[in-house]
């Protein structure tokens, strides 16, 4: 089965759901919950997915017709504009996922503050909702969203699509929260 065209819109009369997709540090989706969760939502909502990566090392230049962005790095040092392309393995994983679903998909490749980009791609596509997950518990993550503030949480308060939020590593309610250690 080959993989649908990264670049193809949405057709007007489909529903949409917009979903946040990462890599780790091995390439493979960050959590394959977020994903799983999302396929069960669009077959619900007989909606098309639009799985969204956000390069967060550079921010976007220019928004090209066929859906694409020219970005910058963000480091004054390395100013070379290129078109931003979803990560080949995050892809491949991501179509392995989708393999055997009967759900429409395309990818987009992204730059600049994910909260921010997830927003506007959900209404250039005109989406039902957006689907992201949490962050995974630990120092790293506790510190990022300390300095940068939740993906989800900004999605939630700063602009009009309903968000989804997947748990991936939920606390037991006698457990502090881990911003709360």
């Amino acid at each position: 089965m080959s993989e649908p065209a990264a670049r193809e819109q949405p057709s007007a009369r489909e529903h949409v759901l917009v979903v946040g997709v990462m890599a780790n540090e091995s390439g493979d989706a960050a959590s394959d919950t977020v994903l799983i969760e999302a396929i069960r939502f669009a077959r619900m909502l007989s909606a098309e997915l639009v799985l969204a990566n956000v390069d967060t090392t550079r921010y976007t230049a220019k928004r090209n017709a066929d859906g694409t962005v020219s970005a910058f790095p963000i480091d004054p040092d390395s100013a070379d504009s290129v078109t931003e392309e979803f990560d080949p393995r995050l892809a491949e994983h991501v179509t392995a996922l989708l393999a055997n679903s009967d759900i429409r998909w395309s990818l987009r490749a992204l730059a600049g503050d994910p909260a921010h980009e997830l927003a506007r791609l959900a209404h250039e596509v005109n989406a039902l909702a957006i689907v992201v997950g949490t962050r995974k518990r630990g120092l790293r993550t506790t510190a990022h969203e300390f300095f940068n503030g939740s993906v989800a949480v900004h999605l939630a308060h700063r602009q009009h699509h309903p968000v989804i939020v997947i748990p991936l590593d939920p606390v037991a309610h006698d457990e502090p929260l881990p911003w709360e250690v």
